[in-house]
Parts: structure tokens; C-alpha cells; sequence
């Protein structure tokens, strides 16, 4: 009942060692103790989730006895509290006279996050929209309210809130119930008794009359139109989640009002050409216990606020008075059939993620899973009155009196208000401090790093052994054909009626002036319509048939030379079987008529496209920063900045800035005069056995439409860099973020290389071993790493993080630590079982054998990379690290997103800085 982010803080400290396993940070530690194919957790408005998943039943067990004790008998102790929630300390905790300031994961975590204007504005939405209980509040944690949190507010949480009487429990899957239900028993339910945990939310008071708040945000430095920075929102609060039917029909009136370019909504704010994108949250919203329903407009002008309000109310007027076509309300039936019969690897997480909300409000969960029912419901309703839907919209949102227009507009001096604000609380917290006290933090500053540097025992936590993993990979069959000259992958598998398709166009003609445009072009050229189609009727055949069309960007490095790499384009699409014939149609239209003549189109596209790189700044800072990091390293690096890192957003800025699209689209028609044909594609289905021969029978009709002349049999198009030599970069792109994002990459090998498992394992050991304590737990950051990949570069990284030149050092530190060897055998087991965690990962049906296709890498390479994965040894590890990270022994690069920072204004230190971000 307050933003000092209580359930967001418990939820880490739970994890720092319980009474069982009273070891630092055993969450953390089991990520390498486990084959688990997923392990996290996260925290809602209205509760706390503890998920893991694996393939491995005594691991399973192991996972769980783990996190049941974390989450009911944690140690809580307080030093935990102060580092992954918030502290006094000083600045250097080893010097006194160094300044106090703020430190802790979670104040810095919640510091980045609120930096991402959608996450601003989705906060102040809920706080808004239902202010009279829990949702009013942040349960994340307001950084300024973080500090108000004691030790024992926290324990006094946990003592009323994680009782089994207040729990739920969820298992999938193929292991007996009933011995999970006997774990479950013995090691929790036993030792309590039944109390009434009375968290029951209540649901929220209606208002009599529509009310309407501003709210401000920094201004976005990637705005295409520093003028067009306004967010608009309309809010209506609906009906319980708790109701089953009425809160799938509230879902499906979403998708009909919004989703795609047939959506009433879409036409009349999206088309418009007023903002760049629906606003932040736009839809159904299910995750509260009142369901909410939200439409706006992000990227407008503040004279425009009126005219949205009253496209909005006019939409409304027009559904009301016309209804919905029956082929909308048929193509959001047919994504619900194919959402049901589409396998994932993480179905069972999908199935809690999408029931818990309301399962937490104690709703039936059973009912919650019978879609069906739901759907044959609704047809019968459809059925008795043509009007049902209408009234809905109606009741939902004309005579709904409890509605809230949210106005989001940026304010120039809003990142130093709140960094006043910051240090205004943080003086008088100093200010309160007596002569004892402060001695008191830095003695507690002292006893936080003696403890994290604390040798631990870890002979409480169970561990497989890397002797449980099978030597041998599971090989996938697959068979290789030739239809009229193109290599066409079939891949048998038991896909639930699905046939899915993916077809590779290489980009190995494409002029390297047309490069940056490739991005836009995958992202824009199955959305401006083909052939007869106008785009929002080809998107409309498109819900009606398929499961999407897709178009990607692919580069790869080629797996025996960092010199050498494929470039092209992805298809993706996937179809239940009966639709296969109209699924081809359409990827026939798209290559042999595309529509590239509508310029309001694209500069529709165009907009929102550049919002969403914007957007993503914040919460992917880490992964532009790698790029950034790497781009310098290999030529495969360099691409992958220039299509997706900071060079493309700023690419994709420049091009949002522009009044006419003509030139834009001139590009791409170049684009696809290059791309759009057979002369350089191959292609893959995954279909089960009996219906392979049609599908097969099916795309080769296709392949027969396509324009050019295939003849390329190779299974990869590769192509040698030719020029391209390494070299040192430091870039640094000036962002007005209160935390950093860092990255170095040094130069490496190739997936066939045979020190590239070493390494591999190498970065694993060093993440788990060295710099999650020294970037996470010392320095405050919300996460660290290094990483080996298969672009041929060794990559550190840390995530929202307070520091810079210290975060550096860590990663120069990491590398001296593997040299020295001050690790054991069973480091080393624990960093080979988490990378073949993810080496032996539940693969989807439609994914089988796409390693190949994709990459070239084939089951003989894997299982050489397996082998060498269980060779890996100690002194292999030293050596790898000797030759690779130590300085000057390969060129390294590197980069960082944040704000202005001394480190990179030091001249001498070669630093590049891009203030075009700003």
C-alpha cells in the first residue's frame, strides 16, 4: 500500500539465501547448478511470481526444493536488504570522507526503468486510473520512496504476505502430479497451519464522471519532431478479470477495435498521420483485478489533443452505428485457433502468464483455460442478436462514467527536477545523521564488501553433474530437395496441423549504399499491400489465413571464418494446413506486385517504425551498447550496427524527419528489385508427415511465380569482407539516462574454431564467478556478463548500471581473475551445465533443423562443439584467456550508452562521442 517497491525488493532479497540453502545468493548460484531451461522471477501489482522450467526430473526437484525455501523460510537478512534494495554508503566505501550517496539494485533498476517514457506513462496510468487501493501505487518502487522502506517493513511483509494460505501453486508438464503434490507437502505445507491472509483487492470505486490528469516525462533526444512529443491516452475502466466469459469478450472487442490496419481504430488515428504510434498500453488490459480498456495516440503535437479526443468518441459513434464486418470477427476467431494449436517451448509458462492475474482473484482457473467454450459462447450470443457486439461497445465505453484521459508532455528541465529532487532527499537524509550514524554506514559499507567478498560454502545447494548430460546431441533428420533450382529444406515434425515456411533471399547483389535501408524495408514490405490488395485488406487476408508474414533481416557469420559472412533477407509465415494454398498466394503478390507508390503509407510505417527504436533505448541499452562494442571487430559486427544498433536509429530518425517519402521509397523499390525474386533464395518447411508431399506440392507452385532464375544450390551464400581490418574504437552515445549501459568486445573466432567452446565456457564462468559480484552485488548495476558469440567477438556488458570507469576495470579484473585460475572443478562443471542449459533447450516443432538452414551449422558441427564443451579444462581456460582477453592480444573495442561522463571527455583517452543522439 505504498511505492517504496516492498514486494519488488522481497522478491530479490528471498533470493539471497534461505534456511536451507544459506548460502549468498543461491538463485544465482543454481543458474549454474541446473540444466533448467528457464528460471526468474518478477513482480506484479497484485503479486509476486517464482517460475522455472527444465527438461530434467531430479533437476526439477532440485529447483524446486530451492525456490519453495527461498520464497517461505528466506534468511532476510540485513545486509541483503541493503544491497539489493537501497543504502547509504559512501561513494568509495573504503574512504569516510567520500561523499554518501544512494546505492542498491533495485533503486538503481527502478532508476533506469522509469527512464523508458512508456513504462512512465503505464505506471501513471494504473496509479491514475484506479486510485483507491493497491494499484495506486507503484509496486516496483518509486526511487524517491524506495529509501522510506526499513529492514522491518520488509520482514513484517513477508511474514503476512508469503504464507502457503496466500500462495498458489502451478506445475506442467509430463511428471506425475502426485509427486510433486508430496514435495510440495513435505517441504512447506507441513510446518503451517491455515490463516486468512485477508490481501483480498477490492475492486475499485466508480466515478460518476470522466476525469483528466497531465503528467510530464524528459524529452525523447531521438524525436523525430521535437514539437510531435505529446502522449494522449483515453481509459475505460470495465468488469471484473474475475468473470470469465465477460472478460473474453472484453479481449476480443480489443482485438477487433485495434489490432492491425482493418481495426476501426487504426484507421481513423493511425492513418490520420497525427502521431507516430498508438500510445504506450493501447488495449485490453486483463493483469488487474478490474480490467481496463485504453486507446490514444503517442507522438502528436499538444494542438492536437482535442482532435484525437473527438476521433476517438466519433470511432466509438461509428462501431455503435455499423457494427464489425464479419470477416474481421472471423480472422480474430482464426488467430485464436491457431494461438491454441501453435506449440512453444515455453507453453506452460504461457498458460500461468495469461491465467494468474485472475487465478490470483480466485477465479476458477480451469474455466479460464476453456477457450473454446468461451468462443462457442460468443458465436451463439453473435448468433441470437447481430447487435451483441455493438451493445457491448456501448455498455464498455459510451455509458461507462469511469473514464480518465491520461496527457503525457515532455518538460525540458524534468531530468534535473528529478535529480534535485533525488539529492534534496538524500541531503536530509545525510542532514539526520549523527556523528554515530555516519560512522554506522561506513562500517556497515565495510561489513557489505567483507561480505561479498567472502569465499562461500555452496555445499548446501544441489547440483547435477556434468556427467548427467548426455555426451551425445540429439540429431534432428531433415532432407535436402531441389524445386526448380532452389534448395528447399523439408523437416517432418508433429506440428498440431500447422505448416510452417521460412525462405532465405541473399543480399549478396545489394549495393552497399542500399544497407541501411533493408530494416525498414522487411519491416514495411508486407504492410503497404500487393496486388488487388489495399494494405488494410491485404492485412485482413493475412488474420484470415495466416499466422503472420514476416520478413527479417539475416546476417550471419560464416561458421569457419570471421571474415566471411551471408547477408539477406528471412521469410517467415506459417499457416493451419487447410490454408497453405492462400498463404503462397499472398507471398506471391507481395513478390510480383508489391505496392510501392503510397508515400502517406509509408510515412505512417516510417514513423512508428523510428518510435519503437526510440523506445527501445531504455530497455535495451546493453544490446546496443554490445553491438556498438563489436561493430569494429568483424565485418558480420559492423553489419549488425549498421542494421540494427545506434547507427540505425539514428538512420531511421534522419528518415522520420523528412516531409516527403519519395526519395525513401525510391530506395526501397531498389531494395526490392534486388531481394524480391529466386536467383539467390533457398527455403525450409516444417510440416507433419502426411501432408509434407502437399505442402512441398504447394510451394512449388509458388517458386514457379517468382521472377529470376534460380540456379544457386548452396546451402549458404557467403561472402568474403574484402578491406575490412579490425581496429580499436571507444564510442560513446551521449544519452540523457540516469545509469549506463557498458560494453567491450575483443576480437575472437569462429563457431568451428576450436577454442570458441572454450571461450564459450570461459564467459560463463567469468559472468557467474567474478563479475555478477563485482558489477551487481558491489557496484549496484541490475546486470552484468560476458558472452561468446557466434559473431566471432568475446563481449562484456553490464545494464543499468550507476558506474562507468569502475565497471571497466571490473571486466580488465575479470580477465586477470581467469589467468590467475582461482577457481575449482566444480566452477568450472557448474559454467559447462549452464551453457548446456541452453545448448540442450526445448526446441518447437517449427524450429527443428533451422540451425541448419539458417546458418549452415550442421548436426556434426554441434555435437564437435559438444565435445569440445566436455574437454574444456582448467588450463585450456587460462590459455583461451591468455591468448584472447589479456591486453593487446586482439583488438578491442568499446562502447556505452548514458549520460555526459568525464571518462569519455578525457581526450587522451581516445573516446568518440556522438552527441547526435542528444
Amino acid at each position: 500500500m505504498d511505492s517504496t517497491g516492498v514486494p519488488h525488493i522481497l522478491e530479490h532479497t528471498t533470493l539471497c539465501g534461505s534456511q536451507k540453502y544459506p548460502c549468498r545468493d543461491p538463485f544465482f548460484k543454481m543458474l549454474n547448478r541446473s540444466l533448467s531451461t528457464f528460471m526468474n522471477a518478477w513482480t506484479a501489482s497484485d503479486y509476486t511470481m517464482y517460475p522455472f522450467s527444465t527438461m530434467n526430473p531430479q533437476d526439477f526437484e532440485n529447483l524446486l526444493s530451492v525456490y519453495l525455501d527461498a520464497a517461505f523460510f528466506p534468511r532476510l537478512r540485513e545486509l541483503d536488504f541493503r544491497q539489493e534494495g537501497w543504502r547509504l554508503e559512501h561513494e568509495n566505501n573504503q574512504d569516510c570522507n567520500s561523499p554518501i550517496i544512494f546505492k542498491g539494485v533495485v533503486f538503481n533498476e527502478m532508476k533506469g526503468a522509469l527512464t523508458s517514457p512508456e513504462q512512465l506513462f503505464g505506471i501513471h496510468l494504473q496509479n491514475k486510473l484506479m486510485p483507491s487501493n493497491t494499484y495506486s501505487h507503484n509496486s516496483g518502487g518509486e526511487p524517491l520512496n524506495i529509501p522510506d522502506l526499513t529492514w522491518q517493513q520488509l520482514r513484517e511483509f513477508h511474514a503476512t504476505h508469503y504464507h502457503p494460505s496466500n500462495a498458489r501453486f502451478y506445475s506442467y508438464g509430463n511428471l506425475p502430479m502426485e509427486r510433486n503434490l508430496e514435495l510440495i507437502d513435505k517441504l512447506v505445507l507441513q510446518k503451517f497451519d491455515k490463516i486468512e491472509p485477508k490481501t483480498e483487492v477490492p475492486n475499485e470505486t466508480r466515478w460518476d464522471e470522466p476525469r483528466e490528469f497531465h503528467v510530464h516525462c524528459a524529452p525523447d533526444p531521438m524525436a523525430a519532431d521535437p514539437e510531435k512529443q505529446t502522449t494522449i491516452s483515453v481509459n475505460y475502466l470495465l468488469g471484473t478479470i474475475t468473470d470469465q466469459y465477460e472478460s473474453f469478450l472484453m479481449s476480443f472487442i480489443s482485438s477487433l477495435l485495434v489490432h492491425g490496419p482493418p481495426a476501426p481504430f487504426y484507421k481513423s488515428l493511425i492513418t490520420a498521420n497525427i502521431g507516430s504510434d498508438y500510445s504506450a498500453y493501447t488495449g485490453y488490459n486483463g493483469s488487474t483485478k478490474d480490467a481496463s480498456f485504453s486507446i490514444g495516440l503517442q507522438g502528436i503535437k499538444k494542438e492536437d489533443l482535442d482532435k484525437v479526443k473527438q476521433l476517438i468518441e466519433q470511432t466509438f459513434d461509428e462501431v455503435i452505428q455499423t457494427g464489425f464486418e464479419s470477416e474481421r470477427i472471423e480472422a480474430i476467431l482464426h488467430m485464436i485457433e491457431l494461438s491454441q494449436k501453435h506449440q512453444t517451448t515455453m507453453f506452460g509458462l504461457g498458460i500461468i502468464s495469461s491465467l494468474m492475474s485472475s487465478w490470483n482473484h480466485d477465479a476458477d482457473p480451469v474455466t479460464c483455460l476453456q477457450v473454446n467454450k468461451h468462443v462457442n459462447q460468443f458465436k451463439q450470443s453473435l448468433k441470437d442478436n447481430p447487435k451483441f457486439l455493438q451493445e457491448k461497445v456501448r455498455q464498455y465505453f459510451k455509458e461507462n462514467s469511469h473514464k480518465m484521459v491520461l496527457v503525457m508532455t515532455p518538460k525540458e528541465d524534468f531530468k534535473k527536477q528529478t535529480e534535485e529532487a533525488e539529492q534534496q532527499k538524500l541531503s536530509e537524509m545525510v542532514a539526520r545523521l549523527s556523528t554515530q550514524d555516519k560512522e554506522k554506514v561506513f562500517q556497515t559499507g565495510l561489513a557489505l564488501a567483507e561480505e561479498q567478498n567472502k569465499e562461500e560454502d555452496l555445499s548446501s545447494l544441489p547440483t547435477l553433474r556434468v556427467s548427467d548430460i548426455s555426451p551425445q546431441l540429439v540429431r534432428t533428420h531433415f532432407d535436402l530437395t531441389n524445386i526448380g533450382g532452389v534448395q528447399v529444406q523439408c523437416c517432418q515434425q508433429p506440428t498440431n496441423g500447422i505448416t510452417y515456411f521460412r525462405g532465405l533471399s541473399s543480399m549478396k547483389t545489394l549495393p552497399d549504399e542500399l544497407l541501411p535501408y533493408v530494416p525498414l524495408f522487411c519491416g514495411v514490405i508486407t504492410r503497404l499491400g500487393a496486388g488487388d490488395m489495399s494494405f488494410q485488406e491485404l492485412a485482413q487476408r493475412e488474420e484470415l489465413k495466416t499466422g503472420g508474414l514476416g520478413m527479417g533481416t539475416h546476417l550471419v557469420q560464416y561458421h569457419s571464418d570471421v571474415m566471411s559472412y551471408e547477408q539477406g533477407v528471412t521469410l517467415s509465415s506459417s499457416s493451419l494446413d487447410r490454408n497453405l494454398p492462400e498463404m503462397f498466394s499472398l507471398w506471391t503478390e507481395i513478390f510480383n506486385r508489391p505496392t510501392m507508390s503510397d508515400n502517406d503509407r509509408l510515412s505512417t510505417l516510417v514513423r512508428m517504425s523510428a518510435s519503437d527504436l526510440a523506445m527501445s533505448l531504455a530497455n535495451s541499452g546493453h544490446a546496443y551498447a554490445m553491438k556498438g562494442a563489436s561493430s569494429s571487430l568483424t565485418p558480420v559486427a559492423r553489419l549488425k550496427q549498421l542494421m540494427g544498433g545506434m547507427t540505425q536509429v539514428t538512420f531511421m530518425k534522419g528518415i522520420a524527419e523528412c516531409e516527403d517519402m519519395m526519395e525513401t521509397m525510391t530506395k526501397l523499390k531498389q531494395v526490392a528489385s534486388h531481394l524480391l525474386n529466386k536467383e539467390n533464395m533457398r527455403c525450409a518447411i516444417n510440416s507433419s508427415p502426411e501432408f509434407m508431399s502437399s505442402a512441398l506440392s504447394e510451394l512449388e507452385s509458388f517458386l514457379e511465380t517468382l521472377p529470376g532464375q534460380a540456379g544457386n544450390n548452396e546451402a549458404m551464400f557467403v561472402k568474403q569482407a574484402c578491406g575490412f581490418v579490425p581496429s580499436q574504437e571507444r564510442n560513446h552515445y551521449e544519452l540523457p539516462f540516469p545509469v549506463n549501459y557498458m560494453s567491450r568486445g575483443i576480437q575472437a573466432v569462429p563457431y568451428t574454431h576450436p577454442d570458441f567452446p572454450t571461450l564459450r565456457i570461459l564467459a560463463r564462468l567469468m559472468s557467474a564467478k567474478f563479475l555478477h559480484r563485482e558489477i551487481r552485488e558491489k557496484g549496484g548495476a541490475y546486470g552484468s556478463g560476458a558472452s561468446m558469440g557466434t559473431d566471432g567477438v568475446f563481449k562484456f556488458y553490464s545494464y543499468r548500471d550507476p558506474n562507468s570507469i569502475n565497471t571497466l576495470e571490473s571486466f580488465s579484473h575479470s580477465v586477470e581473475w581467469a589467468i590467475k585460475g582461482d577457481y575449482t572443478q566444480q566452477d568450472i562443471d557448474e559454467a559447462k551445465l549452464s551453457i548446456f542449459s541452453a545448448v540442450d533447450g526445448p526446441v518447437a516443432p517449427s524450429d527443428k533443423a533451422m540451425t541448419f538452414f539458417l546458418s549452415g551449422i550442421s548436426d556434426d558441427m554441434r555435437q564437435q562443439q559438444r565435445e569440445g564443451l566436455f574437454a574444456a579444462n582448467k588450463q585450456s581456460l587460462i590459455d583461451v584467456a591468455q591468448r584472447y582477453l589479456t591486453p593487446n592480444a586482439q583488438v578491442t573495442a568499446e562502447a556505452f550508452l548514458g549520460p555526459e561522463n568525464t571518462m569519455s571527455q578525457d581526450k587522451a583517452g581516445g573516446w568518440k562521442i556522438h552527441k547526435e543522439a542528444m
